[in-house]
């Protein structure tokens, strides 16, 4: 039994156009790529590497990578809800809002978010990826400082579509580099786990807002101490991940040449092409017409709806529910908790059981009862308030798993980027939507933003089902083409095994997937095709 991975199965004509495509004398990247691709054309006897070697490299990279991604997730995600802790503390007191103007706080974040979508797809692409994150960290850490010295509503409004702007870029971002780093097997618990910053933005959130809050001065108000000590943090942080997040795989100093050989040979099986720092107009187009690019779209509307409210009145609920200002700031602990659980639990769930759809359906199913239960409960039984509104928090497991079932079913360096930000557009109108739906007016029942809510988790759960069946449509329409084509018909999905297995009608070792791979056909893991028009692509449900 071999037990060497063999980095490529083809015959050098099937790549070379590949290095054509990738090669860009502007591009740091294109040359990596190039290089790369001529070693394996070459025939150097590097392109086989062990078991080992991979998960050696794959540990490497959950230690230099993962880290920083969720340091800037967490870090996006503290200072949008900043505006959520500070609300609690005399905000629309001390700054003389009225009517709907705290929730236009609220709702112009996503605004600037929706509207830069198009110029993060293009960065994206073109630029190095390390260093958009990092510096847009710097960027929207330096808008919340400066938030600090806002007192009316203006130029709050102004100073939160900055901060918006700046932090449209995390969300895709997150998405890139996981696409680019992990197999597919293995992206939906790691975008479980930067997701799951928002469970742990409650919490230290929480506990920064609880103590900051106590701090009695004669020159500032509590939001504007908040505001600033969240900010100087973020600028802080920005400079690590300047220094040490990689642009690429093929660009990444932290690993060995051979290294870097195998954190991108060990990819091919996702059949969803590498960063090529090139903008295809064709894949443009193929994402407005991809009937699962506007799936994803309103899949992520219908949710981000009811997050969107929660995300910036949650905290004014639990008031109304008559606790105290320090109390409900506590009482936000548990909530980012159960958000941290149901994330990696929902994340560890679909991987373990391969499907998303149906755990996106259960995921949709709690929240609408803990909504029903805030519906329906008299304001006097708190204790079963704070139940339903624990209930709610559930839903935070649906937006990772949207996130990493569109990248799973996206192949195309530029369509990729592009379905991204059409979903991204989607999370932002509905987080836009969100907060307009819900009124201090409204208190204390909040009676039409929760029933907008209950209305949406329904939603959800059908698009899930809806989405699944599609799925399967598109992977026995690609069936039928590889049979046109002279292909096996039935193909195994490597980018799906856990670990040293596949699984088929049997245990297959990893290390034997060569063994029963077509040798004969053209494997079209490196090139940059879309996923409809890769007859080899799988989709995952």
């Amino acid at each position: 039994m071999n037990k060497a991975m063999t980095a490529n199965n083809t015959a050098p004509d099937t790549i070379l156009p590949v290095a054509e495509e990738s090669s860009n004398p502007q591009s740091s990247a294109g040359k990596q790529v190039a290089h790369f691709l001529d070693s394996v054309n070459n025939g150097d006897d590097n392109r086989n590497f062990t078991f080992e070697e991979e998960k050696r490299v794959l540990r490497r990279i959950d230690l230099r990578v993962l880290p920083l991604l969720l340091g800037a997730y967490f870090f996006q995600q503290l200072d949008k809800s900043c505006l959520s802790y500070v609300s609690i503390f005399g905000l629309v007191e001390d700054t003389h809002l009225v009517g709907q103007q705290y929730s236009w706080l609220g709702s112009i974040l996503y605004l600037a978010q929706l509207a830069m979508q198009p110029l993060a797809a293009v960065l994206l692409v073109k630029a190095p990826t390390g260093k958009v994150i990092g510096t847009a960290v710097f960027l929207w850490g330096s808008a919340l400082t400066i938030t600090a010295a806002c007192t009316e509503f203006k130029s709050l409004l102004a100073m939160r579509f900055i901060l918006g702007a700046f932090e449209s870029m995390i969300a895709p971002s997150c998405i890139a580099v996981t696409q680019m780093w992990w197999r597919r097997s293995e992206q939906t618990l790691r975008a479980a786990l930067w997701n799951g910053m928002n469970g742990l933005t409650f919490i230290i959130g929480s506990l920064f807002t609880y103590g900051l809050g106590h701090i009695q001065s004669d020159t500032l108000y509590s939001y504007q101490i908040i505001f600033m000590f969240c900010g100087l943090l973020t600028v802080v942080y920005s400079a690590f991940v300047l220094l040490l997040m990689p642009d690429s795989p093929m660009e990444a100093k932290c690993l060995s040449d051979r290294e870097k050989f195998i954190a991108v040979q060990r990819l091919r099986a996702n059949q969803m092409g590498i960063v090529s720092r090139q903008w295809r107009w064709d894949h443009v187009w193929e994402t407005f017409y991809d009937l699962k690019t506007w799936s994803w779209f309103f899949l992520i509307i219908a949710i981000s709806i009811p997050s969107g409210g929660i995300s910036s009145f949650g905290s004014l609920i639990v008031k109304s529910f008559g606790y105290t200002s320090f109390q409900s700031i506590l009482f936000n602990l548990p909530f980012g908790a159960i958000q941290i659980v149901a994330i990696i639990g929902g994340g560890w769930v679909a991987t373990r059981f391969k499907t998303k759809g149906l755990v996106i359906v259960f995921f949709a199913i709690l929240p609408a009862i803990g909504t029903i239960i805030m519906l329906v409960t008299p304001r006097d039984n708190k204790g079963v308030l704070l139940f339903g509104y624990y209930l709610v928090s559930t839903m935070a497991a649906i937006t990772p798993l949207i996130y990493t079932w569109e990248a799973q079913n996206t192949a195309g360096d530029t369509k990729r980027k592009c379905t991204s930000g059409v979903v991204l557009v989607g999370m932002c109108t509905g987080n836009v939507i969100g907060p307009q739906l819900y009124s201090p007016s409204q208190a204390p029942e909040y009676r039409p933003g929760l029933i907008a809510n209950l209305i949406m988790f329904v939603v959800v759960a059908i698009f899930a089902i809806l989405m699944d069946l599609y799925l399967v449509f598109l992977n026995k329409k690609h069936s039928r083409q590889r049979e046109a084509l002279g292909k096996s018909a039935v193909v195994i999905d490597e980018s799906m095994m856990t670990k040293n297995k596949i699984e088929t009608n049997k245990a297959v070792e990893l290390e034997d997937v060569n063994e029963i791979r077509d040798q004969s056909v053209t494997d079209n893991g490196f090139s940059d095709m879309t996923d409809l028009r890769n007859e080899d692509f799988i989709y995952v449900y």
